[in-house]
């Protein structure tokens, strides 16, 4: 049997899920107890106008403005509620990167996958003295990754492990690793870096939208083709981390029906 711990619970942020313009800052759902890490969703293109990144917060974007010359989003309210949520909430915040949208295929080769991590460093983690980076969240500095990747990518795993070693040399503070993928194993679109290439901290499994999801799940007896016990093999014998989270990944609705 598997429990959910503490610490343990995850909520995506920035998509507008409801598709109504109902989404809420971020401070709002860090406030919520229940909650104790929210990936921000996402960053969708590396590439965009000006060869700079791309991310979409759906509604909680419109107060943002862009940088000259780009399609990146400049947030400086948005960066006052990271801050906000680590340091009044006690909530870790992330950057997932992919999405449904996201339709690059990741790099050309292992060197263009590991100057774009330094570049994703120099926006997002620690302010570095000299760069001059654009950095859409001003002086807050992110928690951590998360990859949510719906197709094939190339070279991710060069990309991964070039932001690991990034994030443990700064011995300031924690920092998180995730993936997102689907509940088939293995999974197509992030299996070069789940076969033991990169550490993950952990992993949230969609366990939706296909054959092996949660309404699969026929008892504990008998578990039908809900497949999470290929997943906890897969953190105990594959995973570069033996102590990975293997999270189990559900959408949410407010609705009783």
């Amino acid at each position: 049997m598997y429990t959910v711990k503490a610490a343990d619970r995850s909520s995506y942020w920035g998509q507008d899920s409801t598709n109504d313009g109902s989404q809420q800052s971020l401070t709002t759902y860090c406030a919520n107890s229940e909650i104790d890490i929210i990936p921000m969703a996402f960053l969708y293109e590396f590439y965009g106008t000006g060869d700079e990144p791309v991310i979409n917060f759906a509604n909680s974007g419109n107060d943002c403005s862009t940088f000259s010359g780009t399609e990146l989003l400049d947030c400086p309210s948005i960066g006052t509620d990271i801050t906000t949520c680590q340091e009044t909430y006690g909530k870790t915040i992330l950057l997932s990167i992919g999405g449904a949208t996201y339709t690059e295929g990741g790099f050309s080769s292992t060197d263009e996958a590991v100057t774009q991590a330094n570049k994703i460093w120099a926006m997002f983690g620690p302010e570095q003295y000299g760069s001059t980076a654009l950095r859409p969240f001003g002086s807050a500095i992110l928690d951590g990754f998360d990859f949510d990747f719906e197709s094939s990518v190339s070279n991710t795993a060069a990309f991964a492990n070039q932001l690991r070693a990034l994030m443990d040399a700064d011995t300031s503070k924690s920092y998180y690793l995730t993936a997102a993928p689907q509940c088939p194993y293995p999974d197509s679109a992030d299996q070069s870096m789940l076969d033991g290439a990169v550490y993950f901290d952990a992993i949230w499994v969609q366990f939706y939208n296909n054959y092996c999801g949660l309404t699969a799940f026929e008892s504990t007896s008998d578990p039908g083709e809900f497949n999470f016990e290929t997943w906890h093999t897969w953190a105990t014998t594959v995973s570069a981390n033996p102590n990975v989270r293997v999270l189990v990944g559900a959408p949410s609705s407010i609705s009783e029906e």
